[in-house]
């Protein structure tokens, strides 16, 4: 017979690891068309230069840095072919309810805004382009978030 405390073994064991930063939060299998897009954005640069970015948008460089290196390569979403608000949005706030991440609401709105403006300026082709391809009222309101994060990069 197994002691009480054998059952929690792995799981504690599994938390240990994931906390120590050998077990990644998403370490879990993929289906194989989701691997080989991950496969192809954690290919390229895990790092930005953004030297000549505003002030606040670079502290934002660093919260998204700091937490989302925690579950996965920063790679992912520096090479993704994320682009437009709406579609960092759904990003970020599925990154902040996964276990362990520890993105609270503030520190997500950060990530938000450097990603967006990021793209804006990265981006701007991938932006101009899927912009073009959508309805002209989802078009305004995505260029106007951006409009308003690329004029004031401090305010979210």
């Amino acid at each position: 017979m197994h002691s009480p405390i054998t059952k929690y073994v792995p799981w504690a064991l599994s938390a240990l690891l994931l906390a120590a930063g050998v077990l990644r939060a998403d370490d879990k299998k993929l289906d194989p068309e989701t691997q080989a897009r991950v496969d192809r954005f954690e290919k390229g640069p895990a790092s930005i230069d953004v030297s000549a970015y505003p002030a606040p948008i670079k502290a934002n460089y660093e919260v998204f840095r700091e937490k989302c290196a925690l579950c996965h390569k920063l790679s992912r979403p520096i090479n993704s072919d994320y682009a437009l608000p709406d579609e960092w949005s759904r990003y970020v706030k599925r990154m902040m309810f996964k276990p362990g991440s520890n993105i609270s609401t503030g520190a997500g709105k950060k990530i938000y805004t450097f990603l967006v403006y990021d793209s804006a300026v990265r981006k701007k082709a991938m932006v101009d382009e899927k912009l073009a391809k959508l309805a002209a009222d989802v078009r305004a309101a995505e260029e106007a978030k951006i409009k308003e994060i690329l004029a004031d990069p401090g305010k979210k």
